[in-house]
């Protein structure tokens, strides 16, 4: 009984089913934490290269 108890718990700890599609979160999660970061430091000098286009069509 106890050794059928130790093989079920052994046999939980060493399931892996989750651990690709956590990885895949913390990835998506990282890149996405590196474009927000991108967008708001570039973020005004795009705008203002847009406004320059807009001011040489008029």
């Amino acid at each position: 009984m106890i050794n059928k108890l130790k093989n079920h718990l052994v046999g939980t700890l060493k399931n892996e089913k989750g651990q690709g599609m956590v990885e895949y979160a913390l990835l998506i999660g990282l890149v996405a934490v590196v474009v927000i970061a991108v967008l708001v430091l570039l973020g005004p000098a795009i705008s203002a290269k847009f406004q320059e286009i807009i001011n040489a069509l008029n």
